[in-house]
Order: C-alpha cells, then structure tokens, then sequence
C-alpha cells in the first residue's frame, strides 16, 4: 500500500497528527536554556505532496470526526512529554483514557488509515491490536526513547513522504536508517546513557513488506511459457561506479555503524525510486559482446527507457524471452522485481583487513550544507542509480538526501540543505561532548579562501593562521595561486534533464507489436537565419568525437499530438502540446497547477520564458545537438520576448540551453520540426565541423573550405568569434566593393 489512496492524485498524502499539548511549552523551555547546544524543532506543517492536519489534545467526538472527514493515509499520535525529563511518556488526552489497546482501537471507527505511528514508549501491544483490527501497518517503540530521537525519526519519515510517492514498507526503512545514523550512533535514542547505543530501541513496524506479483501479469502472454517456473528471469547488464558523498557531521571514524546505515538508507531511496518508475520506451539492442554467445534460442535483449518515482530518467540494458520483453507490464514488473527485490544497489567500499576506515578529512563550504562540517564516504552504487542520485540532488523539494546527511554527491550540492537541518544534525554529533558545538556550528559567512593544496591532495592551514616569515611567502605567493584547484565544490542548483540513450542501429518496438524501423537520417542544418558555427566531428575524427556523437540520442517514439507544423502552430497551441507531452513523459514537475496560465513558471529577464519563439529559432538551427553553432545569446535570445535592447543579463546563452534541455529536448527528439539541408560545398549531410555563413545562412563543412587565410575551426566556434563568410558570399562581397571603388563611392 502506497502513502496516497488511490483516488487522490499522485501529489497528495494526508496526515493526521494529535499533538500533545504540554509538547509545545517544553520546547519553548528547550529553547531558552542556555547550558546545552538548542535543538531546533521544526514545525509540522504540509509541505510537497504532504497534507497536514493538526489536533491537540482532543476529545474522542473531535478525533472521530476530523477521522472521517480528511480520511487521512497516515494517523500520528503523539505522546505526552515527562516532566523534567527529555522521555516522551503516553498518551494524554485531557479526560480521555487511552491507556489500554482496546480504548485506543475504540478511536477508530470504519474509516482506517493505511498507517498508525504510535511516539508512544511500550507500545508493542497497542500495535498488535491495532493491526489485528485491520490497520495495514503501525510504527510503535518497545521502549522508551528521548524527545529528540522520536523528533529527528517523524521529521524523516515525513520528508521522505513529501518528497515521494513512496511506500509505507520503504519510507521507514529510509527513516530508520537516518535514525541509526543520527541517534543510535550518537548515542542520544535514550534521555539517559544507561542503554549505550543498541538499535533495538529504535522504532519498529508491523506490516508485511510489500511484493511486486509477477504471475498476475504473466497470465496475459500466450504460449508455453506462461508459468513464472518456465520464463527465464530477465538480466540487467548495469556496472558498478563509485561515487563519493558527502556527509554533514564532525570527523569520525568510517566504521559499520556510520557506513552501514549510510548503505541501507541509500537502498530503500533507489527502491523508492524504482518502485514508482514507468516504462516508457523500450527498444531491440545489440547484446554485450562477451556475453551474446551463451544467449539460448528465444532470449532478445532491449534498451528500456524508465522514469522513476521522482522523475528521474535512466536506460536499462536488459535481456530476456521475447514473450517477456515484448509485454510492456511484464517487462516493467520484472525490472522492478530485479532491482529491489533480487539486489543490493549500494554497497560500502571494501576495508582491508580492519572494519574500520581512517576519519575523514574535515571541511567546510558556504556552497555545501550551508557551511556545516562535513566528511567523505565512497560508496559503490549501480550505473543507473548513479544517474538517479545526481538528478536527485538539485531539486530543492527532494528532502529524503538531506534526513541521510548528505550534502553533496559526485560535486553536486544538495538544493534542498537548509541551515535547520545542518543545526539538527550536528546537534547530534555534539550533544555527548565529542567536538565543541561553537567549531561546527553552520557558517553564517563564506568560509576564507585556503591556500593552495599540496600533493597529497590535503588543505593546507589558511593563510592568516600562519607566523613569521612563512606568513608572509604564503601571503606573497596568494595571486599566483590556481584559484579553482583552491575552491570548495561548486553549489548548483539547475535540474539536467538527461535524454535517454540510444544505438545506432536498433530496431524500435511499438506496445506488443514488433515493427523495424526505417534507418534514422542524418542531422541536418537549417539556412533559417545566419549562425556562425557548430562543433560535430566526425566519428573518424578523434576519440573526443566519438563521444559527442553518441550523446546525440535517437528521435523518441512520435508524439502523434496532430498539431499544426511548427511554422504556422499557434503559440498556444504550442505550449498546450508540450505541456500534455511533459504530463504524459512524467515531468509533472514542470506543469504548474494554473495550467496554460502559468505555464512555464520559469522567469527570464523579469518576464515568463518565451518557450515558443525558443523553440522555433533552435529547431530552424538544426536543433539543440547542433551545439554551439547555435548563437545563442546573439540570434535565439534576440527573437524572444524575453529580450530588452538594454539587456545587461550574462551568461544567458547558458541559462537558454538549461531552460531548453528541462522542457523542450525531449519534445524537440519527439516531433519532425528540425530543419536542415546538405554542405553547399560537398553537397552531403555527413557528420563535421558544421559552419554557417554568416551572409547567405548557407551550412558547409569547415573541413571542405580549403581557402588560403582562414582561421582555426575554434576561432568560429565562439559566440564572438570570427563570422564565417562562405566562398560565393566572398566572391560577390569582392565584386561588389570593387563596383563602388570604381563608381568612385
């Protein structure tokens, strides 16, 4: 059972929470003692895809009947707070007596959540009943357990349900990891030190783990092999990668208790992802080439384009019957069961002989957790979960990285780190006295620059810590210092839309159909408007070639939306067809909930993007893998609405191609709207060094033009670079200047 009824939208999950109301007064008491480092309670509030709705303390009338009319996926109930203590005690409603099971189960009419979460010490009894009286699952404490474990465990659980359409069974295996990362490793699940660390006395969830069932979509492929025992499991070829995280919190020793948390929290995220994915497009491809011998008669292999649940993107390589991969529920069902059920998809790097791994080094970055300590852990994940994770990290509503303390993955900050969650966090690392709270506490300014690292790749001392002599040659040697080997990893917060890949020579597959089809005709380039210049080598040119080419993706299966060609469609008639076609590829995201009237919510320049004139001036360039030969500042930007002639903006040819490749490249590979035509010179549309004239708009290989005088083919390739002026726009310019020198002009 999913976190959202099936009647409500994908972007919605209810929650109940009764409050106890001595809660809040003792955290305005928290809040102002002096002695200890403060522990920042966040607030309940909706959030995402999360609906709130807040009681405190009500009576049973009251539960009852907020109960039937939010109809809520998930009921918390909190407890009581001790007096004078950190311990969370039990429910305390004013007159209402809660403290047996079957008063509790006596709240609950026929109206049942999907999950009960009981902050409730002892509570294993009140979870049997419960689920005995038809809750699916119940999230309890066998013991008890302080005030800031069972507030850092709800703020998890909560974030990864705004974040996700996520499942009871995964949002808590996610939830419980942070939670043993944070509390039991730090020592802080009791008020006391009496019970050192054990995750026993950790939450707990009562519910069966949920299954992907094959056989009922096995019963709709005819032929001998319809049973589960006789169609051959299908095999994802995918290679290991390892990427490097990192970690909000003090130095510490990389042992099993941080790396095994850190490894299991990862997993249940990628099952979340995979387990809300989509098929969408699946094509025949070649099989790996050490392994197409051992392929018994029937197995095929298929290029499988998926979304995940938070619309991620990644192409799975797969082989298996063809009664199997030909069945698109099928195949997705037997993905789904491959990857989370049959798999690990993160693993801890291998130690050495010792379970225990050096500290890592410490750093600090303005543009990383907003400044809080952080350390570094390498881990080993799959291809494509690799792909999933750095798509992740820059969406600023994606909160389930941040409740794992991870600020950063492969160099890519994680949008979503607030300064509140850097402080939660290493409250915790600090709270028993292990660094001082004061030294690795959030930057409230960027941190000063450091000297230049040395070959052991370690920081040197910063340069005003420094005395004497030494001081002053670190000091003189500053400017010469390489400035980016010196700066912390970047903060970037746009959202890359990766294109599924694609081969070469593939036949594609329509549903249950098999349909080859035609070889997919070269790239072309427009004559529609002068252009200096695009970058595409050809594949016999050099190994940097070969990989731009292979970038270059395979049209995508056709919209059939039926619009009016490009040239004539109305503006829109335009943006409501990209907006279905985004709805129908996943990327619900980027569909505003005001539809047409506020689609898109990207602002350019104080005004709403221009998605249509981008769109038409890229696709009459040859579209958006001609790259740099589209001016993009210069030509594109001066077509849109978006530009004023006192424009001051910078680096607006980059945020067009970023704003091109979130909405319209997919489109864009969906649709027959690229112009083009051949190199006026060889008269072929074969791959090169593609440049345009400047004069007549004509395209021409920069290879095929042997004039004596010319410059380097990157001397055109620059947006302000040389203009390229074609042979016969030469010849006539020469004529006619020598026609004026004559008339004496």
């Amino acid at each position: 059972m999913m976190f959202h009824a099936q009647s409500s939208s994908r972007n919605h999950c209810s929650l109940l929470a009764v409050l106890s109301r001595k809660f809040v007064d003792d955290k305005q008491k928290q809040a102002a003692t002096d002695d200890k480092p403060k522990y920042p309670f966040p607030e309940i509030a909706s959030s995402g895809r999360l609906e709130v709705h807040l009681l405190s303390s009500p009576s049973t009338d009251e539960f009852r009947r907020l109960l039937e009319s939010s109809e809520p996926n998930i009921v918390y109930l909190q407890g009581e707070k001790i007096n004078d203590s950190e311990e969370i005690g039990s429910l305390v409603w004013g007159d209402v007596d809660l403290s047996t099971p079957e008063a509790l189960c006596g709240l609950f009419g026929s109206t049942l959540p999907t999950t009960v979460y009981l902050e409730i010490p002892n509570g294993e009894n009140f979870a049997e009943a419960l689920h005995s009286r038809g809750v699916p699952y119940v999230i309890y404490w066998k013991h008890s357990f302080s005030c800031y474990a069972a507030c850092h465990f709800l703020q998890a659980l909560l974030s990864v349900v705004q974040s996700s359409c996520s499942h009871t069974w995964d949002a808590f295996q996610l939830a419980h990891a942070s939670f043993r990362l944070y509390c039991v490793r730090n020592n802080i699940v009791m008020a006391s030190n009496s019970q050192k660390g054990s995750s026993k006395l950790g939450p707990h969830l009562l519910g069966d783990p949920p299954k992907i069932d094959i056989a009922l979509s096995e019963m709709d492929v005819q032929g001998e092999e319809n049973s589960p025992e006789n169609l051959p499991a299908i095999k994802i070829y995918d290679d290991d990668v390892t990427m490097r995280f990192l970690v909000c919190g003090v130095p510490c020793t990389l042992d099993t208790s941080l790396l095994g948390p850190l490894e299991d929290g990862l997993n249940a995220l990628l099952n979340i992802e995979i387990r809300g994915s989509k098929l969408h497009n699946r094509t025949s491809a070649p099989p790996p080439p050490l392994q197409a011998g051992a392929f018994s008669r029937g197995v095929v292999t298929m290029r499988c384009d998926l979304s995940t649940c938070s619309s991620a993107h990644i192409s799975l390589l797969v082989s298996g019957s063809a009664q199997t991969c030909f069945n698109d529920q099928l195949l997705e069902n037997h993905i789904k069961n491959e990857l989370i059920e049959n798999s690990q998809l993160v693993h801890a790097l291998p130690n050495s002989g010792d379970n225990r791994l050096p500290p890592s080094e410490p750093r600090k970055s303005a543009s990383i957790a907003c400044g809080a300590s952080v350390f570094e852990v390498s881990m080993k994940v799959s291809t494509w979960a690799s792909q999933v994770l750095r798509q992740l990290a820059p969406d600023v509503s994606y909160r389930s990285l941040v409740m794992l303390g991870i600020a950063s993955i492969q160099g890519l900050s994680v949008a979503s780190f607030e300064k509140d969650d850097a402080e939660r966090l290493l409250f915790f690392c600090t709270r028993q006295g292990k660094a001082d709270h004061t030294e690795n506490s959030v930057l409230t300014r960027p941190p000063s620059w450091l000297t230049s690292p040395a070959p052991s790749r370690k920081r040197s001392e910063p340069c005003r810590e420094s005395k004497g002599v030494e001081s002053e040659n670190v000091c003189n040697v500053r400017p010469k210092l390489n400035s980016a080997a010196m700066r912390p990893i970047p903060h970037t917060r746009h959202y890359k839309m990766l294109p599924f890949s694609g081969f070469s020579e593939i036949e594609r597959y329509d549903g249950d159909q098999v349909k080859a089809n035609l070889p997919v005709a070269p790239l072309k380039h427009s004559s529609a408007g002068p252009t200096p210049v695009t970058h595409r080598k050809s594949l016999s040119s050099s190994y940097q070639a070969q990989q731009i080419i292979s970038l270059n993706p395979l049209p995508l299966k056709k919209h059939g939306c039926g619009r009016a060609p490009i040239q004539v469609c109305s503006e829109e008639e335009f943006l409501r067809d990209v907006m279905q076609f985004l709805i129908l590829r996943g990327h619900t995201r980027l569909v505003p909930q005001g539809g047409l009237a506020e689609f898109p919510d990207a602002i350019l320049n104080a005004k709403r993007l221009d998605l249509f004139n981008l769109y038409r001036e890229v696709v009459s360039r040859g579209g958006f893998h001609v790259g740099n030969g589209i001016n993009w500042k210069g030509q594109v930007f001066s077509k849109m609405r978006n530009h004023t002639l006192t424009n001051r903006m910078t680096g607006v040819g980059n945020t067009l191609k970023r704003h091109y490749e979130t909405y319209l490249l997919e489109y864009e590979l969906a649709h027959d709207d690229v112009d083009g035509e051949c190199c006026l010179l060889c008269h072929s549309s074969a791959a090169g060094d593609w440049v345009n004239c400047g004069i007549c708009g004509e395209w021409a290989h920069f290879g095929c033009d042997r004039r004596q005088g010319l410059g380097a083919f990157k001397d055109y390739a620059k947006t302000d670079g040389l203009e390229y002026v074609c042979p016969q726009c030469s010849v006539t310019n020469f004529k006619k200047k020598s026609q004026k020198t004559s008339n004496g002009y």
